[in-house]
């Protein structure tokens, strides 16, 4: 799709992962119904894990085996609660998730943790329903979120709330929206609106393309005319290194957008792969990161325990049994109104919390792009304040 991208200054990956490549379509679950957990008999909780262990998708048993590992490493840090982690294999399967979640439930189940996908996440949210147990995905596509589905992923809706939100505090909120016109897209877009609406930033142009090589060639006289019809001081790009973000970093500065005055915004991070911050059209801009020292810390102790660095999102499995170890230990029960009523927890990605409409909030830090390196310009709060941080 992005053939041209060998071309450009570094090749890069060219299928679409990252935190756009987690918004995949799902049912949605429902609004939120906050109700109290059964209560859980003695200090022990059942937490009961499904992992696409036998998944034929590549890549799906390497992730299983490090998101099981970080929960794991999470229950031997706990103290004052017992958590007894018995893992179910969904195969990557919809239905087989949603058959080993009702199995799960039946054998006492107090939570459940997985699974990894939002088809599977939506399945196990209807499968359980009616069971009081709550669901804490691993997915970031808050379309399945609600009811008794929460997501743990990164979401599009809390990087806006951080990027924007810090813009308009520097004076740079008059802001071209860039977006790609698919799901991924218009979530990133829908989002990115409601975050100029909550912060006063404007957003003085919305400029889609299609998501290929000649729909972004195309668009980039459009982001810089729309630049200079709007007297924007900002761009905001959605997209991620495995997508279009290297072509605009290329082209953008090539078509004439002026970085002295304009910068350059981004709603996933650019350091993965770490050439993307070589591309010149990054340099100066400005984009979220989880917090760098709550992180290095989890992967340090998760090396130590297991001898092996952990999977990028095995923060999460590491994230979801804190919630569940400090809700346990503090309300004695797991449903939805206990697990969001926490104004933080600490997790290997820094503070977070979960929230009744089953997204999460997360506290970021405004990273800059510096000579082709990240400095942290912003860090990332040790506590949640209000919405948008």
């Amino acid at each position: 799709m992005f053939s041209a991208f060998r071309r450009l200054r570094n090749p890069l990956r060219l299928a679409w992962l990252g935190l756009a490549a987690l918004v995949l379509a799902g049912c949605q679950v429902g609004g939120p119904v906050l109700g109290t957990g059964p209560r859980i008999s003695g200090q022990t909780v059942e937490v009961a894990m499904l992992l696409p262990l036998s998944s034929q998708q590549g890549g799906d048993a390497i992730i299983a085996r490090s998101l099981e590992n970080a929960a794991r490493l999470a229950a031997s840090e706990q103290t004052g609660v017992t958590l007894d982690i018995r893992v179910y294999d969904t195969g990557g399967d919809s239905a087989q998730a949603a058959s080993v979640a009702r199995q799960a439930v039946q054998e006492g189940a107090d939570v459940i943790l997985g699974p990894l996908r939002s088809e599977a996440a939506a399945a196990v949210g209807v499968a359980v329903a009616n069971s009081g147990v709550a669901v804490l995905s691993f997915s970031n596509n808050t379309e399945v979120a609600g009811g008794n589905v929460f997501v743990l992923g990164h979401t599009f809706a809390n990087a806006a709330d951080r990027i924007v939100s810090y813009a308009a505090r520097q004076g740079q909120g008059n802001i071209v929206l860039v977006h790609a016109s698919n799901l991924a897209g218009e979530v990133a877009r829908e989002a990115v609106q409601r975050a100029a609406a909550r912060s006063g930033a404007t957003i003085a142009a919305t400029v889609p393309y299609e998501f290929s090589q000649t729909g972004v060639i195309n668009a980039v006289p459009q982001v810089v005319e729309a630049v200079r019809q709007n007297g924007a001081n900002a761009v905001l790009l959605s997209s991620d290194s495995a997508g279009a973000l290297p072509f605009f970093a290329q082209l953008l500065p090539e078509n004439g957008l002026d970085l002295t005055t304009v910068r350059v915004l981004g709603l996933t991070r650019w350091d993965t792969p770490p050439q993307t911050l070589e591309f010149p059209g990054l340099q100066g801009g400005w984009f979220t990161m989880p917090d760098q020292g709550a992180l290095s810390t989890f992967e340090a102790r998760y090396a130590a325990a297991y001898g092996t660095p952990p999977h990028n999102l095995a923060a999460l499995a590491y994230d979801g049994m804190r919630a569940v170890a400090d809700t346990a230990a503090t309300a004695g029960r797991l449903g939805g109104a206990e697990l969001t009523a926490s104004t933080g927890f600490e997790g290997a990605n820094g503070a977070f919390r979960l929230l009744p409409d089953g997204t999460n909030q997360r506290a970021l830090a405004i990273a800059q792009v510096i000579d082709n390196q990240v400095a942290i310009i912003d860090p990332a709060p040790r506590r949640l304040g209000g919405p948008g941080l």
